[in-house]
């Protein structure tokens, strides 16, 4: 494990979302890092929306990023800012650029940069901007200019980064890339610079997808005489076939996860310890995971995704979380399925009866459905094995048992479906299961006992009715 120097700057962060799609694993695990790292040190974190792209960015996407990080309680220091309302600012910096002859108007048009890449390619030579319009040419009319970076052709620029180490880019590998584009709108590589910058930001941590771009704006940096930040590229989390991390592996929408009842504390665990570890430890509170983490002893490999690991911590989670919280949550998930909690159990009990098995609300709450609704159908395989001429009499035995109960709770339940066990000289099973099947519809529930005391009196003697209704259906003369 590394030991990490306190850093000499005031620590600050930033997670920089681009709103043209939904927030995703990825981003999540960027900003959980970022947030990390600043609580951490005692710094600020910085919550900043890039929006420049405006034919792809959309109110809906921003909402997205905002609520996915309300749901998580990776609350900003600062924000979020929104790039669109920084353009006089580029525009500033633009023209300073320009004047101090560390950018130029390029006039170059699509198809002269498309033969320029063919011939290029044609050579087997990287394809890239040759510079024609570096030394300054005449305006073409008719054309609006992008403005490009003059960058050093000589040189090298050294990236002492807090994940991979030193990495080394030598400037005759760099091109002379755009500023802003002929609309005016900056590119995400100098309005990245001049954000950072304004904002003191004094680490970056990103993607590794993003290393490239890092010698480029480091250059826009020195060109603006400006200090530039730590860097810190963490590798990305790929599926479990090997391939980036997609739709088809579980890289949908954080709110995804909220829908389908994860709880976000256990999503921040599943992330964390994507890319980082402490030990053989697992589960880590949010406390612990603000005291621990070092960006220094995140892997330089990339991660894997494993759907099943982030439902075993989702159920850890459900097990140990307040019974309340759990409740509300839980009667959330109902009303989502359209289902009313007044005509059922107190949702506390239910949670209590049903947490040891569910590995997310969502499936809790489709557990839990027999409780507020009534049964239209049974589980076939089930039915047939237990609502059957073979166990009519043992239901009615139990019927009986139970309607004659004074005290309707889970130990007096109990003691009477033994007692009809016994005095039919059956194992507990051959009783109980048809009971279950008769009650909620399918072979699985809670303990039979907790089952009937949730369900209550006229519930479950109503629904044995209905199972030995059905039973007498099946010997009818249409069905023989």
């Amino acid at each position: 494990m590394s030991s990490e120097k306190s850093p000499a700057r005031p620590v600050k962060t930033r997670f920089a979302p681009s709103p043209t799609g939904f927030l995703h694993i990825g981003g999540v695990r960027t900003a959980l890092f970022c947030w990390l790292y600043a609580k951490r040190h005692g710094g600020t974190f910085v919550l900043r929306i890039e929006d420049t792209d405006r034919e792809r960015s959309t109110e809906e996407a921003i909402q997205v990023i905002l609520d996915g990080m309300e749901w998580l309680c990776l609350r900003p220091d600062e924000g979020p800012f929104f790039q669109t309302d920084r353009l006089e600012r580029y525009q500033e910096l633009t023209g300073q650029l320009l004047k101090d002859g560390h950018a130029y108007h390029c006039y170059c048009s699509k198809e002269e940069l498309d033969e320029m890449r063919k011939e290029q390619m044609a050579r087997k030579e990287k394809p890239r901007y040759n510079g024609r319009c570096r030394e300054g040419r005449e305006p073409v009319p008719g054309v609006s200019p992008v403005v490009r970076f003059k960058n050093p052709k000589e040189g090298r620029v050294v990236v002492d980064d807090l994940v991979r180490g030193r990495v080394v880019f030598e400037n005759k590998e760099l091109d002379d890339l755009v500023l802003v584009r002929s609309d005016g709108i900056p590119t995400y590589n100098f309005s990245v610079v001049v954000d950072d910058w304004d904002m003191e930001i004094s680490h970056v941590i990103r993607g590794d997808d993003h290393l490239n771009n890092t010698p480029r704006q480091i250059n826009i940096y020195k060109a603006l005489g400006a200090e530039y930040p730590q860097y810190a590229h963490v590798p990305l989390i790929m599926g479990q076939d090997g391939s980036r991390l997609s739709k088809r592996h579980g890289a949908v929408s954080v709110l995804h996860y909220r829908k389908e009842g994860f709880l976000p504390e256990a999503m921040l665990n599943y992330l964390v310890r994507l890319g980082w570890s402490h030990g053989d430890q697992e589960l880590f509170s949010v406390d612990e995971m603000c005291e621990l983490f070092d960006i220094g002893d995140v892997n330089k490999a990339a991660s894997t995704f494993s759907p099943d690991k982030l439902l075993w911590l989702n159920q850890q989670y459900i097990m140990k979380a307040r019974t309340d919280r759990l409740a509300c949550e839980l009667e959330h998930q109902l009303e989502c399925l359209g289902v009313d909690t007044a005509d059922g159990p107190p949702a506390t009990g239910v949670v209590v009866a049903l947490r040891e098995r569910a590995k997310t609300l969502h499936e809790m709450a489709q557990s839990s459905l027999f409780f507020y609704q009534d049964i239209h159908e049974y589980h076939e395989k089930a039915a047939r094995k237990n609502l059957n001429a073979g166990t009519r009499e043992a239901l009615v035995k139990v019927q009986e048992a139970l309607a004659a109960l004074d005290d309707w709770a889970a130990e007096p339940v109990h003691e009477a479906i033994i007692a009809t066990a016994e005095a039919m000289d059956l194992k507990l099973g051959k009783v109980a299961q048809p009971v279950r099947v008769a009650v909620s519809g399918g072979p699985v529930s809670p303990p039979i006992d907790v089952t009937l005391e949730l369900l209550g009196r006229e519930k479950t003697l109503a629904r044995l009715e209905r199972a030995l209704a059905y039973i007498d259906s099946l010997e009818s003369p249409e069905n023989t």
